[in-house]
């Protein structure tokens, strides 16, 4: 009884330091929640919970891993990928980001990491913290640098930026007073011999609590002297502004877009909402003619109406024969604007108003109208297709000469003013001269802008003079920018090796705020979320968007099937008007590899799933057999594993190798049954061991071993003396 009241007591005690530690890295969180737009804290919070409380139930490593892994794919699903977490379909997009983003890892172009990529690290660093409170709490039962650096953090926090830090600090140093006064009395217990431990704990925490009390109460008693130096968040943004911050233009979307360059003004403000079934970008408008300073729009071009009951008559990409999936999109207009956002692959609009529509041909900006004249229209909903693009139908156009485009088209769309310098085109051409489609050269253009020093910048970004040309400025000059410096870029780019392309502006999907009743996501997109990218045609396919700017991503889905082979006409553009899309049911291998991960990961996944189709008869039985071959394997442990130790240390010659292989032992001698007591010394453990094996040798064995601990370092030759001994000790334990 009383050995069972003292294991509650520790049980209890421990308890106690793992919600401390619990409570102190809560208060690195919190900040993070304020200050940045990471959204939906409490994920993190119980990722937290989840490793620590693992680590408190001493949960093994593998289970325990298995847990927490589960966890973050389970979370990665749920708010970046569709449909059910065990249809693993979403594993493919997934392990494909993955191996993009590390790919960005390496090339240090931090810009360009992935919401998804950057939440699996930011779970990774939790789980590091959660290890090492574990460490710091139970195994040194040392916290003062962990603690230190809290302080250091919030206060750092508090004075330079907007978080109010005061119950924080307060929080703080209650939390780790209270922790590094048990942690002190735990290793009075271990180094003391202390008879009446229930007294002495009553002795050693009354005062401690009394004096954090006292502590806290006279902080907030006692009077205060004025701060010796003004707040510096104000001083510093009067002067950022002062130096020229506050001349940018404000971001939001914006109709004059005839001179682009500059820096801009964040802007919050809220102007729509969204329940969607998928995050993707909205489209307000695409613009054709680059003036060398901006954009403009064609101007013969005729508005045509259109109401509810319609479909929307201007169609980007080809239906018939591309894979697609039906959507609906509900969206609410908190800002009083007369244009439609819609997303690619529009086919209705519904109101439950009596507007109506017309839509300019040219820039394909749609408009509501409230009878004669244009409107705001509050709230609305769109159906579109969410076309999955045929990568070799893209590939199968290579020049203009093998397309039956009209001149009017190509004019159009590979428009470039006279004055655009010479070392653009010449940049293109070395981009893209190793490439023979027109697929192969937008993707080389659209890397390129990753992979050449170019940052995302929204303060110290240039303004063309009047005989600077916007692109070139951009692109061998500054080299920084936002949205606008990388889409025109990569238009004017493809334009000057003959690809019809455009411009686009929109917005970005916004910030998700969790999920609406209907079951969809709900977003908030505010002005900062005003965006442009590029539109790439095919005639195999029709307009495909890219996304050259750093950071971003437009969720676009390629089909990397072959096309059937009766099309067997992807070289004429009749035969591409209406491709087939044969199902990955007899991958061939292409003739040439794709440089994109996600398309190695396609091979892959489909060669899985016709592999599994065809033999998961014989992968059942092996995985069956596996399994039970590491069931015995486990049950027999105790046959083989010494022998397996005894091997591995054989090859050890360092005298520091002794202090691993004592640890090796100890645990060798638990899995076998002797289990060494909580409170029992190293050297009772030693006698009981002898004792039980009639031999001296587990003495010999943890008196160096105590040496090692004190002294930090062993006698020449330690290990070689005791190897004999350690193996005899090892063997004994063979069942």
């Amino acid at each position: 009884m009383m050995a069972d009241k003292k294991q509650d007591q520790q049980s209890l005690s421990t308890l106690l330091l793992y919600l401390f530690g619990f409570l102190l890295l809560w208060e690195w969180l919190r900040p993070v929640d304020e200050l940045t737009n990471t959204g939906n804290i409490y994920i993190f919070l119980g990722f937290l919970a989840l490793s620590l409380a693992l680590s408190f139930m001493k949960v093994r490593i593998l289970p325990a891993s298995l847990a927490k892994i589960i966890y973050i794919l389970y979370f990665i699903h749920h708010y970046y990928f569709e449909g059910s977490f065990f249809q693993f379909s979403w594993i493919l997009l997934f392990l494909a980001d993955v191996w993009e983003n590390i790919g960005y890892c390496f090339q240090m172009n931090w810009d360009s990491l992935s919401f998804e990529f950057r939440s699996i690290l930011f779970f990774v660093l939790l789980w590091l913290m959660s290890y090492l409170i574990h460490y710091w709490l139970i195994v040194r039962k040392q916290i003062f640098i962990f603690f230190f650096m809290t302080l250091v953090y919030i206060t750092v926090l508090d004075t330079f930026t907007p978080y109010e830090a005061d119950g924080a600090i307060v929080r703080t140093v209650v939390l780790g007073f209270g922790v590094m006064g048990m942690l002190t009395f735990y290793r009075l217990l271990e180094n003391e011999v202390i008879k009446n431990k229930g007294t002495f704990l009553r002795k050693w925490i009354l005062p401690l609590m009394v004096m954090i009390g006292a502590s806290v109460a006279l902080g907030f008693g006692a009077p205060k002297a004025d701060p010796i130096w003004p707040d510096p968040v104000p001083y510093l943004t009067s002067y950022s502004e002062d130096s020229g911050g506050g001349s940018g233009q404000r971001v939001g979307y914006g109709t004059d877009d005839s001179n682009l360059g500059g820096p801009f003004v964040g802007d919050d403000t809220v102007v729509y909402q969204t329940e969607v079934d998928q995050r993707h970008y909205w489209r307000v408008e695409t613009k054709d003619i680059y003036t060398g300073k901006g954009w403009d729009v064609s101007v013969a071009d005729e508005s045509i109406p259109f109401t509810q009951a319609d479909t929307y008559p201007v169609r980007s990409f080809l239906t018939e024969g591309m894979e697609v999936k039906g959507a609906t999109a509900n969206i609410s207009a908190i800002r009083n604007y007369p244009h439609i956002i819609y997303p690619l692959g529009l086919n209705t609009i519904a109101a439950k108003t009596s507007y109506s529509f017309e839509v300019d041909e040219g820039n394909e900006k749609v408009y509501s109208l409230d009878g004669d004249r244009t409107g705001s229209l509050k709230e609305y909903s769109v159906t579109y297709d969410i076309p999955r693009y045929s990568v070799t139908a893209m590939k199968a156009t290579k020049s203009l000469e093998e397309t039956e485009l009209s001149q009017e088209f190509v004019s159009r769309y590979t428009q470039l003013p006279e004055m655009v310098p010479q070392r653009v085109r010449d940049l293109a051409l070395e981009i893209t001269s190793s490439k023979e489609t027109w697929y192969d050269k937008a993707k080389a253009v659209e890397r390129y802008f990753g992979m050449n020093g170019f940052a995302y910048d929204q303060k110290n970004v240039a303004i063309p003079g009047e005989t600077d040309d916007y692109v070139d400025q951009f692109l061998f000059e500054s080299k920084r920018g936002y949205c606008d410096n990388y889409s025109t870029s990569m238009v004017v780019l493809l334009r000057s090796v003959g690809v019809p392309s455009r411009w686009v502006k929109g917005y970005t999907e916004g910030e998700y705020t969790g999920p609406a009743e209907s079951g969809k996501k709900t977003y908030e997109i505010t002005n900062n979320n005003a965006h442009s990218w590029v539109e790439v045609y095919f005639p195999e396919v029709g307009w495909v968007p890219f996304e050259p700017t750093q950071g971003f991503s437009s969720n676009v889905q390629y089909n990397f099937d072959e096309v059937s082979g009766e099309t067997d006409g992807v070289e004429t553009p009749e035969q591409a008007e209406t491709p087939e899309v044969e199902r990955p049911e007899d991958q061939q291998e292409e003739g040439k590899a794709s440089s994109q991960s996600s398309f190695s990961f396609e091979k892959m996944w489909n060669q899985v799933e016709l592999s599994v189709e065809k033999h998961w008869k014989k992968m059942l039985v092996i995985v069956c057999i596996m399994i039970l071959a590491g069931f015995i394997a486990y049950k027999l442990r105790l046959k083989w594993l010494p022998y397996l130790l005894v091997f591995v240390f054989k090859f050890r010659k360092k005298d520091e190798d002794f202090a691993e292989a004592y640890l090796t032992l100890l645990k060798q001698l638990d899995r076998y049954g002797l289990k060494r007591k909580d409170d029992q010394t190293l050297r009772d453990y030693a006698d009981y061991i002898d004792y039980f094996f009639s031999t001296r040798d587990m003495g010999v064995l943890t008196s160096k071993y105590e040496k090692y601990v004190y002294k930090g370092k062993l006698e020449e030759g330690s290990w070689d003396q005791s190897r004999e001994l350690w193996e005899n000790l090892i063997k004994r334990t063979i069942a």
